[in-house]
């Protein structure tokens, strides 16, 4: 990764944030956490509706507009993400169906459908030992994306992330944004922005 808040060390970070982000006995994911902490708050060994995940992390953004002063704002937008990972001996196509079924579910009881809701991702990554084929296809052109209310209130997607660190290997879904942060051993197929330069831009612009 080459963004600026990626390369700076934890320990730059305030202490009290620090102090707030866990720390994890598997290695892998505890440097995953270096990367997500700017961004995210973590939680680890998370648990909902039945299913359990080693790193959960969560962003809430209001984003807003402003007349000539900051009292005069209109047209606030809310955003929220919501990463769900964890390690699979062996993933499998059905796997990542059902947890696309688990990210409809938690979006009918985790989204505020309103005027104010933009946009609301779910994003789960499975870190494995190795990547299928099967896997690798249906990953790369998965796009599921529900708007509410014709849009009109906003929508909400679910996105999709496969990682196999031993191999080197990773594939992300068509709209996801989260694999570089997964991919420790460094570049990947991705855009020439970060994901923390595109995070920025999709809400300070």
């Amino acid at each position: 990764m080459t963004d600026g808040n990626a390369t700076r060390e934890p320990a730059e970070l305030p202490a009290e944030i620090r102090e707030n982000v866990p720390a994890w006995d598997d290695e892998y994911f505890d440097r995953v956490s270096d990367r997500l902490m700017y961004s995210y708050d973590l939680e680890r060994d998370y648990s909902v509706r039945g299913e359990s995940f080693e790193l959960y992390g969560e962003l809430r953004m209001v984003s807003q507009k402003q007349f000539l002063h900051p009292a005069l704002s209109y047209a606030d937008h809310e955003t929220e993400e919501y990463v769900f990972a964890r390690r699979t001996d062996e993933p499998t196509v059905s796997e990542l169906e059902a947890l696309t079924d688990l990210g409809h579910d938690l979006a009918d009881d985790w989204v505020d459908a309103d005027e104010e809701h933009y946009e609301t991702n779910f994003t789960f990554v499975l870190v494995a030992d190795d990547l299928p084929d099967d896997v690798r296809e249906f990953v790369a052109g998965f796009r599921d994306r529900t708007l509410l209310k014709f849009g009109y209130y906003g929508h909400y997607e679910v996105h999709l992330v496969v990682v196999a660190p031993d191999d080197e290997a990773g594939v992300e879904s068509r709209e996801a944004e989260l694999l570089d942060a997964f991919a420790l051993w460094g570049d990947v197929e991705q855009p020439s922005e970060g994901f923390f330069s595109r995070l920025a831009k999709r809400f300070w612009t």
